[in-house]
């Protein structure tokens, strides 16, 4: 498949946008796909428990992997706190209580692989790299990794952090608005898994909302665009996440959820939608890469997407009978 460049190559500093990739999958323990990844793009291996691991120094930069759940992983709090006392008998007892979190954090790891993902949490990678990536799409195919359609207990995901080109609130209210038109296309055609349509990770955006933000007369700055998305939408679980980048651009924001542990300030898209779809030959990170540079497409023409706004405002005003029979329809053609 042929990459695709997006309308804006280059970052507010000159230079080439850069995206994260995270894939989540199951048959491949975490130290072995550890080694698949070093021997792909080079780098030493770090093992920091026995199921998170680093592959450090590659030409990208460190690549995560690990199992995908807390309990598999010694707790930091707990590891690296500092003693109180100084005596011999208080460094001893904490040492044993350290060694036997970690013993049975390893245990529990050992118990639940297979049972959740492994997960792998990629450098930034230039935009226009995506196709050597993809290399470990495919090798991980060869080695056995099993992807969302594996199974039915498989909700397992593909996330794209795009870089973005600039933070002028111009910008990312395009991008919004441009996702929100097209979030319907891209669930037709990622065929959205329907353990991930229950799972609440990638949750669509609520139809309040969207008209708000669709709504020409719409034209909030920065802290209003951030505040009503907050209010809006109280959560990490949507399929266009926009916290960690609203976290980034506003660090002293009082919100709770800009400084939870599981937001992490980043000035990226966190978009979350597709499966991961390792069964399917060809399949990796350039095909949803291609997906989401038409959003960038639509959210460049400015001409294009106010027509587009206006054409979804003009919709959702016609009779609900008819809304809701082509939405049927719609929603019948995406499940054959």
């Amino acid at each position: 498949m042929t990459l695709q460049a997006p309308p804006n190559r280059l970052n507010s500093h000159g230079k080439t946008r850069q995206v994260g990739i995270e894939i989540e999958f199951a048959g491949l323990p975490p130290r072995d796909t550890a080694m698949i990844v070093r021997e792909l793009f080079g780098g030493e291996l770090n093992v920091v428990s026995p199921h998170r691991l680093l592959v450090e120094d590659t030409r990208w930069g460190e690549f995560g992997i690990e199992l995908d759940t807390q309990y598999a992983h010694p707790d930091k709090s707990l590891v690296d706190v500092p003693l109180a006392e100084d005596s011999e008998w208080a460094r001893h007892q904490h040492q044993r209580r350290v060694e036997f979190h970690q013993k049975t954090r390893e245990l529990i790891g050992d118990m639940v692989t297979g049972l959740v993902p492994t997960e792998i949490v990629c450098p930034p990678i230039p935009w226009n790299e995506l196709e050597e990536l993809d290399a470990l799409f495919e090798a991980l195919r060869e080695h056995g990794a099993k992807g969302t359609d594996a199974s039915l207990l498989y909700g397992f995901g593909l996330h794209l952090n795009p870089e973005v080109e600039r933070f002028d609130v111009d910008y990312l209210l395009a991008m919004l608005r441009a996702y929100l038109l097209l979030a319907g296309w891209l669930r037709d055609e990622i065929k959205v898994d329907i353990t991930r349509e229950m799972l609440p990770h990638a949750n669509p955006f609520h139809k309040a909302y969207a008209l708000k933000v669709l709504d020409s007369r719409y034209s909030p700055d920065l802290d209003t665009l951030i505040d009503d998305y907050l209010h809006h939408n109280p959560t990490r679980n949507r399929e266009l996440d926009m916290l960690p980048l609203f976290a980034y651009l506003r660090p002293d924001h009082s919100h709770e959820l800009l400084h939870t542990q599981l937001t992490k300030p980043r000035p990226t898209f966190h978009y979350r939608l597709p499966n991961a779809q390792l069964s399917q030959p060809g399949w990796g990170s350039v095909t949803e890469w291609n997906r989401w540079v038409e959003v960038e497409k639509l959210a460049a023409n400015s001409e294009v997407l106010l027509a587009r706004c206006a054409e979804y405002i003009a919709d959702h005003n016609r009779p609900m009978l008819i809304r809701v029979k082509e939405k049927l329809v719609r929603w019948l053609r995406r499940k054959r």
